[in-house]
């Protein structure tokens, strides 16, 4: 079985973003990573709505968004409706996190919940069941280019353990810090979807990084 790929159009150059989200139409990547942050949750601000739908009108795979933001629910109808098929938001930015879920649901978008690294896994027993993914920040959110935090592996098994549990069929995506050496790990461990960002954009050669990490086997 071989991992989801969902490359992070926040390391893209943004002068030719078409030409960039052309480059991802033609490559092997299964979904658009797209980073939104508001300079509150996290210490950046990257873009929001409209680009969002900049990038939908040119992409023909399916935009994963990652909301790093407070307060997502007042947003979601916006970016459902900027392209966004899948919606995650993060657990610490959610203090009705279940009503936040059953409401991205309702607007026909698969569910994801995003995690920080210093979240326990457990803390997601009573949501696992609803949701579509699981997003595992695998670096502290806010900047790419960081340095892959080592205790990912363990926090993924766990994950994996309490899907398993909970008969849930969420997927687990991993994201910050992922490249061709860590990446058999992170799929040994149980990880489905790999997010990268900078390791494939910054590359000599994107579509070849994305085809060789689409060809690892889980």
């Amino acid at each position: 079985m071989f991992p989801l790929i969902a490359p992070s159009i926040l390391a893209a150059d943004f002068a030719n973003l078409q030409k960039e989200v052309e480059m991802l139409n033609a490559s092997d990547a299964d979904y658009i990573h797209v980073d939104i942050m508001d300079g509150v949750f996290v210490p950046n601000i990257s873009f929001g709505i409209p680009v969002t739908e900049a990038i939908h009108r040119h992409a023909k795979k399916p935009l994963d968004v990652h909301l790093m933001i407070t307060q997502p629910e007042k947003y979601l109808e916006a970016f459902r409706k900027a392209g966004a098929e899948t919606i995650s938001v993060h657990y610490e930015a959610c203090p009705h996190l279940h009503r936040t879920i059953q409401e991205i649901k309702s607007l026909g978008a698969k569910a994801g919940v995003a995690i920080n690294p210093h979240t326990p896994a457990e803390l997601l027993s009573e949501i696992i069941e609803d949701i579509d993914l699981v997003c595992v920040m695998s670096v502290n959110p806010g900047f790419g280019g960081q340095k892959f935090i080592e205790n990912t592996y363990s926090k993924i098994s766990r994950i994996k353990d309490l899907i398993l549990a909970k008969n849930s069929k969420a997927l687990i995506e991993i994201d910050g810090g992922v490249n061709l050496q860590n990446a058999p790990f992170l799929l040994e461990v149980g990880a489905d979807v790999l997010v990268a960002g900078s390791f494939v954009f910054n590359s000599t050669d994107p579509e070849a990084v994305i085809s060789q990490m689409k060809k690892l086997r889980k």
